[in-house]
């Protein structure tokens, strides 16, 4: 008798949030990815992912012409991946800022913590994303990053283990279709005109 082992799926886990552009937004954003590691046992550092996340809706915010942007998390093939897309033609620009300068900081910290990190153009604006890794220790440890604080804004990053609060679940997930233009999924296209 053969048996076949199940294939496992490209695409383990989704899901697709619309934030609204104001001050909630990246303090939702964060809130969403949170309970995706969580729910999802995503074994990523938690800090870095929710970190990453605000830089790249602030961007997005800040930047953005229209009242939304849109989240999307997904994990698959070893690594979570975060995208912001927003309705903004212009693509960012990673800037040598100065130390002691305010701002201009967020994709220097994209680029140096993440796996990878990129933008593409989509039919109505833009996307960054970036991904990152799946940490063998946080695996075997059960452990996602620091655990169990206060964050300097006031927000509670829940303890994995400790189920997170009903109104934080993740979104429902989106199906996944085709892309536009043809090209397979996970490839951010080229940057330019």
């Amino acid at each position: 008798m053969n048996a076949m082992a199940p294939t496992r799926p490209t695409e383990l886990n989704g899901c697709r949030v619309r934030l609204t552009t104001g001050p909630a937004a990246a303090a939702e954003a964060r809130s969403q990815v949170r309970a995706a590691i969580c729910a999802w046992d995503v074994p990523v550092d938690l800090g870095v992912a929710v970190l990453l996340t605000s830089e790249l809706v602030t961007n997005a915010i800040r930047h953005e012409p229209g009242e939304t942007v849109m989240l999307v998390i997904s994990c698959s093939c070893g690594q979570l991946r975060v995208d912001i897309h927003d309705t903004s033609r212009s693509l960012p620009v990673l800037a040598d800022t100065p130390a002691d300068a305010e701002t201009g900081r967020g994709l220097m910290l994209v680029a140096t913590l993440s796996a990878e990190w990129g933008v593409y153009r989509t039919p109505a604006g833009k996307a960054v994303y970036f991904t990152l890794g799946f940490e063998p220790d946080l695996a075997d440890s059960g452990e996602r990053g620091p655990q169990g604080f206060i964050r300097g804004d006031g927000e509670s990053c829940t303890p994995p283990g400790v189920p997170p609060s009903p109104l934080k679940q993740p979104a429902i997930p989106a199906p996944r279709l085709p892309r536009r233009d043809g090209a397979p999924r996970g490839f951010a296209g080229y940057v330019g005109s």
